[in-house]
């Protein structure tokens, strides 16, 4: 798994939040968050099932280490992550002391997480990123600990083993494209099919292509358009990326894109990605992100 970063404006549909997991070591708090749906990136067909026995969303807490400084400075770190929803929510939340004082805690920083001793995900603090499934995770925090008011400055590495037990969830959504490398020094076609292969949710969903400046992504698709960039009365457009709006989304009705990729003359990755709602009643962050494939440059003309 790997924490993502593609800023793109335009694809707003839908939160996502929180995470699914449980720790396993040392004493450990519970208290219940909302929960929100979200998806994953591209996988092999399947019509989603619920599992039969869904663990409840909550926040699980352990004890990570504790940091010390001049003049009695010190706080106990540890880390925490939601569970019981597709997305692992994490923080360090701290809680500091010093001669006479216990002032609130900021933390802030970075983790990486590793499983049978390769890194699998990395993020900042506090951080998302898709839940990895089942299994046992060695998580490094680098983290800055200030108190408020100050007085409690203090920044050092605590490390915690970590275990999940919910099981990974089934994919509601599905992204693919025919074609993996770009041909440089000319226009590529790229043919994208969207599927949702839940029967929760709708059939409205926002899809995004996106290239790097220099790269100019056309079709003739009355769905999409090049995303509308300043203030008004500003018209300009960003010509290295799509915006589609597709309505008709249902299981064994996918939706097709067919986009014209010109390289500009550094060839730079195009992503994709598909932001989806899944409705339950009024409730608002219903919603997901799904990541799509990348199509690449030619490994020699990078």
């Amino acid at each position: 798994m790997r924490v993502r970063r593609v800023g793109f404006g335009v694809l707003v549909a839908g939160a996502l939040l929180c995470g699914a997991a449980a720790w396993g070591q040392g004493p450990q708090g519970r208290t219940a968050p909302a929960a929100y749906g979200a998806g994953r990136a591209p996988v092999p067909s399947a019509a989603y099932a619920a599992p039969a026995s869904p663990e409840s969303p909550a926040t699980l807490c352990s004890p990570a280490g504790t940091l010390r400084g001049p003049g009695g400075q010190f706080a106990r770190v540890g880390l925490c992550a939601g569970t019981g929803t597709p997305i692992t929510a994490l923080s360090a939340p701290a809680t500091c002391r010093r001669p006479g004082v216990r002032p609130v805690c900021l933390t802030s920083g970075t983790w990486t997480a590793s499983r049978d001793g390769v890194e699998v995900a990395s993020g900042t603090l506090p951080g998302s990123t898709p839940y990895p499934g089942p299994g046992t995770y060695d998580v490094t925090a680098t983290v800055k600990v200030r108190s408020v008011p100050a007085g409690v400055d203090l920044a050092g590495t605590v490390r915690a083993r970590l275990t999940f037990t919910a099981p990974a969830p089934k994919p509601t959504h599905r992204i693919e494209v025919d074609r993996r490398t770009l041909a440089q020094g000319s226009v590529t076609t790229l043919t994208y099919t969207v599927s949702r292969d839940s029967e929760l949710g709708d059939g409205s969903g926002r899809f995004g292509v996106i290239g790097a400046e220099g790269t100019t992504l056309t079709t003739s698709d009355p769905r999409c358009v090049n995303p509308l960039v300043g203030r008004y009365p500003e018209r300009a457009r960003t010509a290295y990326a799509l915006d589609c709006a597709l309505t008709d989304l249902q299981p064994g009705n996918p939706s097709t894109v067919v986009v014209e990729v010109a390289a500009g003359e550094r060839c730079a990755p195009v992503v994709s990605k598909l932001g989806y709602w899944m409705p339950r009643g009024q409730a608002l962050y219903t919603g997901g992100m799904l990541e799509g494939p990348a199509v690449g440059c030619p490994a020699s003309r990078r």
